[in-house]
């Protein structure tokens, strides 16, 4: 089984870190951390200012980023209620001409319904010695 190298690593760099700061200050301790609180602060200073928003006019920035992406998101949903339209006026037309057709294909079949009852009709009055009116 293999151990990972990570800790034996990290160790090394830490001493070397701190064998780094007890070298320049000249072995004293005390003047070693106020160098390492200097250096870590000036770090941090400079990764402060890269992050967005430490700008002076970062605010204005924002606001001008938030506007844009509003507009474009009611862009974007004014195109897609139109589309939605365009979907509701095409299926509703589809609707009305399939309720066209199926009454049309309703009124055919009642019409031949309606011509064999009469037909038959007639036949069944014949047997009998009516006459068909």
């Amino acid at each position: 089984m293999s151990r990972s190298r990570m800790p034996l690593v990290l160790g090394l760099g830490a001493a070397g870190g701190i064998g780094y700061y007890l070298y320049s200050a000249g072995g004293n301790a005390k003047a070693a951390e106020a160098k390492f609180e200097s250096d870590a602060d000036r770090v941090a200073a400079k990764i402060k200012g890269k992050l967005p928003g430490d700008s002076p006019n970062a605010e204005k920035e924002f606001k001008k980023y938030g506007e844009e992406a509003g507009a474009k998101l009611d862009k974007a949903w004014a195109d897609a209620d139109r589309e939605a339209g365009k979907l509701k006026s095409n299926a509703e037309s589809y609707a009305k001409d399939a309720k066209g057709e199926t009454l049309k294909a309703i009124d055919k079949f009642d019409r031949k319904v309606e011509d064999g009852a009469a037909k038959a009709k007639s036949g069944v009055s014949g047997w009998f010695g009516g006459s068909s009116k």
